[in-house]
């Protein structure tokens, strides 16, 4: 049982997160469609782009951005959504994302193939004799080069278009740092935010998205030895700990200190960028 301390290290946690104790789905939905239509018609822009990667995330944001645009056509201003497929090559679960955008009917759907500006970088770091230590940091590193390519693709899209890229970053994974810096951490606007993975699947749910997408074992699929590497395995808890700190209840201690460590760990991840000022720093560091 964790000590009074502790419960309050997790309350202040899930503050600093955003996560409500009160969930009800379907006004979730409603709420978060509401808030991305208004956010629309207040930045004067006319789309949203997101990524679609056959995750229960980006099937949520596109099913919620794809209400959004309908929403703000009816009070008649310009709005699209456009869903945007970005794999590396031949992705290896393609299917699940084809039966993501299925659910999701998007207004727009385009394909970017990442894989040449990919691998043209690391060639490039490699013809510097960029020093990796081994093959498995050369391909982590290329994870990373993939996500950030991922974004460049989608903001020159929305340049495009005149419009906002959204991200689909929700508690667990921010609770985690689970998501690359400057690369599908970095978006206009943040639909998921405050919710757990499992809240996440209860408004897929709700928009009548089919089970096998919903309960799917999440994975970011960036590293080419180990393709559709489960979250999980990188976490070292599970996903129903993680969701079980962010709603309140009752954890282990060894999850809870797993899960407090990886916090303090990726705090970098979640800040702004640090400047001269003393009392920042010591706010923002792990």
């Amino acid at each position: 049982m964790l000590t009074p301390e502790q419960r309050a290290m997790q309350r202040d946690i899930m503050t600093e997160l955003c996560v409500s104790s009160d969930f009800d789905a379907r006004q979730e939905i409603e709420r978060r469609v509401t808030f991305i239509a208004d956010y629309l018609i207040a930045t004067r822009q006319r789309a949203l782009v997101l990524g679609i990667s056959g995750g229960v995330d980006s099937l949520v944001g596109g099913c919620l951005s794809q209400r959004a645009v309908q929403a703000v056509r009816k009070q008649g201003h310009e709005a699209r959504f456009i869903a945007m497929r970005l794999p590396y090559g031949e992705q290896h679960d393609e299917s699940d994302a084809q039966a993501c955008l299925d659910v999701i009917q998007p207004d727009q759907a385009i394909v970017v193939n990442i894989q040449a500006a990919s691998d043209a970088m690391m060639s490039a770091l490699l013809s510097a004799e960029v020093p990796f230590c081994d093959a498995a940091q050369q391909d982590f590193l290329l994870g990373n080069i993939k996500a950030r390519q991922r974004m460049i693709a989608q903001y020159a899209v929305a340049g495009a278009h005149g419009g906002l890229v959204v991200g689909t970053d929700q508690a667990a994974e921010a609770l985690m740092g689970f998501f690359t810096k400057f690369g599908d951490g970095a978006a206009d606007i943040t639909p998921l935010t405050g919710l757990s993975k499992r809240q996440v699947r209860a408004l897929a749910l709700a928009m009548h998205a089919p089970d096998a997408l919903v309960f799917k074992v999440p994975t970011a699929d960036l590293e080419s030895l180990t393709p559709l590497k489960p979250d999980e395995d990188a976490f070292g808890v599970s996903y129903d700990e993680v969701d079980d700190f962010l709603e309140g209840k009752e954890v282990s201690l060894r999850a809870y200190e797993v899960i407090v460590r990886t916090y303090r760990n990726s705090a970098h991840k979640r800040a702004l960028p640090v400047f001269p000022n003393e009392a920042r720093i010591r706010a923002t560091g792990p």
